[in-house]
């Protein structure tokens, strides 16, 4: 293939981050739990002002997929390897993530809805940086439409890795679908979605269903990977079970792999039909005094292991650049890493 061939088109939700380090009795304030992603309501409408009276904030270009091409660009030896799909206002907002975009070699090709405000993502960080409750204000990211896929189909044609996170199959099912059955008509291409939070499987069942027969890669942590089960059923918490069942769940148009990651503890890797033998990984530790904030952690993991998929590394070598990733993130506030990337791809 060619190296225009050789590229990775993210779908998903743009939004702008704010971040900011605060007390339990704020989440309570907001019925917001340390450790959790939810949907903002009606109660959440002055969220972010109060977070700015009342913390430091810091304002980020993010949404998962985002969040990932970024950190997938970061390993990348060109820029525009990565392309981004979403939906933002015409608003300063959506200039600042162009401009991040931008700077981080990633090509945003976004959609623009003039009527709507860019959405944005309350990011509550807590004990010492190890929990991180977000609160998403979707915004004109809920006005993506398929057309948008159709004008800009040759970003499609050229890519060979298609990334939606659960969040945004909540959004457009219909251009998830196309993504997901154009790669499959072709044999060098992948189709990959994470869970991205267990309210994905417990509401948003019937999107999800929709597309897992057309997964080819699928990522989630335990949490996510646990209300996937309830949902199907399965009476079971044993996390290898579950991964297993995962990669097995039918209708399946050829072969799976599920990755589930449990914090510290081993990352699962388990393949249809046990085509490979299930694999373990073990996590590096880090010190706590390394650890600012795991806001962003888990869309890092999926950006660096998503560029050496690109790059055909074998899979002790992808899980590596994700943890990698992960861990670069977690030293930092917000998803953001350093400028030079020990791993890069040459």
């Amino acid at each position: 293939m060619s190296q225009e061939e050789k590229s990775i088109l993210g779908l998903g939700n743009p939004l702008l981050d704010v971040i900011a380090t605060c007390n339990e009795d704020f989440l309570k304030k907001y019925d917001l739990e340390a450790n959790n992603a939810i949907l903002a309501e009606a109660k959440h409408e002055k969220l972010c002002a109060d977070m700015s009276e009342q913390f430091k904030v810091q304002y980020l270009a993010g949404g998962s997929v985002q969040n990932s091409m970024r950190v997938a660009q970061w390993f990348m030896p060109r820029p525009n390897v990565c392309s981004f799909f979403g939906c933002v206002g015409e608003d300063d907002f959506a200039k600042q993530m162009k401009s991040k975009a931008d700077e981080d070699g990633v090509n945003a090709v976004y959609m623009v809805d003039p009527k709507t405000a860019t959405g944005t993502c309350a990011c509550l960080i807590t004990k010492n940086g190890k929990c991180r409750s977000l609160c998403a204000y979707l915004g004109a990211s809920q006005k993506f439409s398929i057309d948008h896929v159709h004008k800009n189909f040759d970003y499609v044609e050229s890519s060979r890795i298609f990334y939606v996170s659960g969040f945004h199959l909540i959004i457009s099912l219909e251009p998830t679908l196309l993504l997901a059955k154009h790669a499959h008509q072709f044999e060098h291409k992948l189709f990959v979605i994470n869970l991205s939070a267990p309210y994905i499987s417990q509401f948003y069942s019937e999107q999800l269903l929709q597309v897992m027969p057309y997964v080819d890669l699928l990522f989630g942590n335990e949490t996510e990977a646990e209300a996937f089960a309830k949902m199907q059923k399965w009476e079971t918490n044993d996390m290898k079970i579950i991964a297993q069942k995962l990669a097995d769940w039918q209708p399946c148009h050829r072969p799976r792999t599920v990755i589930v990651t449990q914090g510290k503890n081993p990352i699962i890797v388990a393949y249809t039909n046990q085509r490979l033998p299930m694999e373990m990984f073990t996590v590096p530790l880090l010190n706590d005094n390394e650890i600012v904030d795991t806001n962003g952690a888990g869309d890092a993991f999926v950006g660096g292991f998503l560029a050496y998929r690109l790059a055909a590394k074998p899979m002790a070598e992808c899980i590596k650049a994700a943890t990698f990733a992960a861990q670069e993130v977690i030293k930092q506030s917000g998803c953001v890493f350093p400028k030079e990337n020990r791993m890069k791809l040459v």
